[in-house]
């Protein structure tokens, strides 16, 4: 399994709650609200949050097995190396840990980043905003397919087995994400990321930072089991029409 760079993991420390700098990009709202969101302050629904999690993963895992043994056969054809990627982000309470996908791009996917950047530099600005790029020379033509049906964030199911992804929650960003989502990023943060989500059924890439962030912290703020279970329903047509995934 490939990691991403190294580092030594650390709890989240250097986000402060109130109001954010307006240099911060999305940071430019005024201080979030500090109450607790509904999943954060309750020890049961966070039991019932993690006991759905759980088993729904499992039964995932078992249906989709035949699923992961293709996407893996066609990965090595295409691009011998690792079937997996492991990437740092940001958990609950802002600890890094390793988020499992099938890999999607060539083994050299860093050097060829910056070599592309350096040739075209207006795509620079699309790669700072984002940390992707629409037409990215790293992805394989598997990789493509994989991303377009989000067919790569299959594994981390074990994310979810293991306790640091949820289903359903804010999107897990990395460390140098965090100032985009300026004083509501420590609400974000209070909760595990999940694999889907309400930007992920809301136009994902195609949304902006700042609408991202809303949305982000709404989830948290107003959580309930039964918007898990509608999110979860509308990830399927999501999937399936591939909105804002690239």
């Amino acid at each position: 399994m490939e990691a991403g760079s190294e580092g030594t993991l650390r709890p989240f420390e250097h986000v402060r709650q109130g109001k954010a700098s307006p240099s911060s990009g999305a940071a430019g709202f005024e201080g979030a609200a500090s109450s607790p969101s509904p999943i954060a302050s309750s020890a049961g629904w966070r039991a019932l949050k993690r006991s759905f999690d759980i088993a729904t993963a499992l039964v995932l895992l078992i249906v989709s097995l035949p699923l992961f043994l293709i996407i893996a056969l066609a990965i090595e054809v295409e691009s011998p190396g690792s079937v997996f990627f492991a990437h740092r982000r940001l958990g609950h309470g802002g600890t890094e840990f390793r988020l499992i996908k099938f890999r999607t791009m060539v083994p050299d996917a860093e050097a060829r980043l910056q070599t592309h950047l350096q040739a075209y530099p207006d795509q620079m600005a699309e790669w700072k905003a984002r940390y992707k790029l629409r037409n990215d020379p790293r992805v394989t033509r598997v990789g493509r397919v994989l991303r377009k049906t989000s067919l790569d964030e299959l594994p981390q199911l074990f994310n979810v087995l293991a306790g640091t992804v949820s289903l359903v929650g804010p999107r897990a960003i990395v460390r140098e994400e965090v100032e985009r989502f300026g004083a509501y990023a420590p609400t974000i943060l209070s909760i595990k990321p999940g694999m889907t989500g309400l930007w992920a059924v809301s136009g994902r890439s195609e949304v902006s930072q700042r609408e991202r962030a809303l949305l982000e912290y709404r989830y948290v703020m107003e959580w309930s089991f039964l918007r898990d279970l509608r999110i979860l329903l509308q990830t399927i047509p999501a999937v399936l029409h591939g909105h804002g995934a690239y």
